[in-house]
């Protein structure tokens, strides 16, 4: 595989264009990594900043979250979108507090036996909260890597082959062996697709990789299916969406009539979101048929 993504050049210009987010100060623990981790998948950075910063102050180690109720750790996750995320986070809390000293562990094969951890978050948080020099992909990497690297506009479909691409990009010593900025490298090449190897109007002249293939061929266009633009509005989505907010919004069960009058447009629709909401394990029943969060039944 061509070096099109030189290790210097790119340290160098994430020295200058870091952002200054809170998860990437010294010293935090691998909990606190997860937590950021958690809350960036499918959503903004700046939607996650606060609650982040609420998050490990409230719950700074797992057993202070497996104290809570899921019910208390769905209110606190807000609007942040699929929430089974924090339902996950508070089981996979409970087992760190019970089973792992109350801590995250270092390994990726034993990060990966934990409730709701994939390969890039176990990976993500044995690199950027441990120091590992393991191969970190995300969506900006898949794409800084298919246009530096293979040419295309866009990548294809996530497959194993990503990891191999990533980490013979990383910096390696003089013995073949991954240098210790290895996890800095991944840190800075996730930089670029957020910053300027973006989706959408790639700002190509800011780019520091002056041998990116994808630009030395004319920058041609992606041939493949058209990337799928996920809708919100109208959707089961935005149904379980108001349904949650007002059982967020109260500290008792609401009567079925309550539930009923956050949509009207579509009865048979908010039927169904209602009942995944129970399926998710997100929304329990009363005893007397009333509607609450998890584990606040009782």
């Amino acid at each position: 595989m061509p070096t099109s993504v030189p290790p210097g050049v790119l340290l160098g210009w994430f020295d200058l264009h870091e952002r200054d987010l809170p998860w990437r100060a010294p010293g935090l623990s691998g909990w606190q990594i997860l937590i950021s981790e958690i809350m960036l998948q499918q959503t903004p950075v700046s939607r996650v900043v606060a609650p982040w910063s609420d998050w490990v102050h409230r719950w700074p180690v797992p057993s202070a979250m497996a104290a809570a109720s899921p019910g208390e750790v769905l209110r606190a996750w807000g609007k942040l979108g699929y929430p089974r995320r924090a339902l996950r986070l508070h089981e996979c809390a409970t087992v760190l507090a019970e089973h792992h000293d109350d801590r995250v562990p270092e390994d990726v094969a034993v990060m990966l036996t934990l409730p709701g951890i994939g390969d890039y978050t176990a990976r993500a948080v044995a690199c950027f909260a441990y120091g590992q020099s393991v191969p970190v992909v995300d969506t900006n990497v898949r794409r800084v890597i298919a246009r530096a690297v293979h040419g295309r506009e866009q990548p294809g479909n996530p497959s194993r082959t990503d990891l191999d691409d990533a980490s013979a990009l990383l910096p390696r010593a003089a013995d073949g062996t991954l240098a210790d900025r290895a996890p800095r490298f991944s840190a800075a090449l996730m930089e670029l697709g957020a910053l300027v190897c973006t989706a959408r109007n790639p700002r190509c002249d800011d780019c520091p990789l002056t041998d990116c293939r994808w630009v030395g061929l004319g920058r041609p266009a992606h041939t493949g299916p058209k990337r799928k633009v996920q809708k919100f509005a109208g959707t089961d989505r935005q149904v379980r969406g108001l349904l949650l907010d007002v059982l967020r919004g109260t500290d008792h069960p609401v009567a079925r009539r309550r539930l009923d009058t956050v949509w009207t447009t579509d009865p048979a629709q908010r039927d169904r979101a209602l009942d995944s909401l129970l399926v998710d394990g997100l929304v329990e029943l009363t005893l007397d048929g009333r509607y609450c969060l998890a584990g606040e039944a009782n």
